[in-house]
């Protein structure tokens, strides 16, 4: 996984790792957690609720110091309130500096994705929320497809949810085979919003990382744009017309985002 090109991994220890299997898993962390390091990606482990294997989960995987801690199934402010406590505790017993884990909300029922706003207010240790699918659509009695139209309202609420909260909204995974399919929807994503987005295959990372990242021809006009601004401000015009459009300030903050963004696109990880 760690040649796969994801900027985070993350350690599985709930629905995909069976519990017999979770000991073993557990005890591996370290391993991975510093394999992953190696390749430029961050390290996150998605534990278990703390009402059920979570306690056991941090207990044994803290003393690895994951970067990000995902929470499966939060629904509340209360969530992520327990989950920091839980954390600080170990941060403070295995010496690590406080506030230096970050918590990740996993939105994969309706309650979640409608609670998001609460739970990123919950702890300054939220910066991130990722939406679900699977859970999500069967929360929901929704008929899940390849085309995800059944999510299309929960995936615009919880991008308009999370931007008012002031943090990065990532989008569910396209949990399908089709390499197109992976595409399509990362394309789809972009154009709403979407900045960062999840993958359960390997094979899709590169895919959804070329749909994430920002079109060439819009980097090239919003260079445009920038420079007919600056040179406008620069003569001393209070208004600047390009290419028929008026330019107005939320415009060239925009322009100017996505030639920042364009550029860390370039940068090496």
């Amino acid at each position: 996984m760690g040649a796969s090109g994801a900027d985070v991994l993350i350690q599985d220890l709930e629905d995909s790792t069976l519990p017999p299997l979770r000991p073993a898993a557990r005890a591996a962390a370290a391993e991975l957690y510093a394999t992953w390091r190696a390749a430029g990606a961050l390290a996150c482990v998605r534990i278990n609720p703390l009402d059920g294997d979570g306690e056991t989960d941090l207990a044994a995987v803290m003393p690895s110091a994951p970067d990000i801690v995902a929470y499966p199934k939060a629904e509340s402010a209360f969530d992520i309130a327990r989950l920091e406590r839980a954390i600080a505790k170990l941060e403070r017993r295995h010496g690590l500096p406080e506030g230096s884990t970050e918590l990740l909300p996993v939105c994969e029922t309706a309650a979640g994705v409608v609670e998001v706003r609460s739970m990123a207010a919950a702890s300054a240790r939220v910066r991130c929320a990722l939406l679900g699918a699977e859970d999500l659509a069967t929360d929901l009695c929704a008929e899940r497809r390849a085309d995800g139209d059944e999510l299309d309202h929960a995936r615009r609420h919880f991008l308009l949810q999370c931007r008012a909260a002031r943090i990065e909204p990532v989008d569910a995974p396209f949990t399908f085979d089709a390499l197109d399919g992976a595409t399509a929807e990362a394309l789809y994503a972009r154009r709403l919003g979407y900045r960062c987005k999840s993958a359960v295959r390997a094979k899709h990372v590169a895919a959804v990382r070329a749909a994430l990242a920002p079109d060439p021809a819009a980097v090239e006009r919003a260079e445009r744009i920038v420079k007919a601004f600056d040179e406008g401000v620069a003569v001393g015009r209070d208004r600047v017309l390009f290419e028929g459009q008026w330019l107005e300030v939320p415009t060239i903050a925009q322009a100017r985002r996505l030639i920042a963004r364009a550029q860390r696109f370039r940068e090496p990880k």
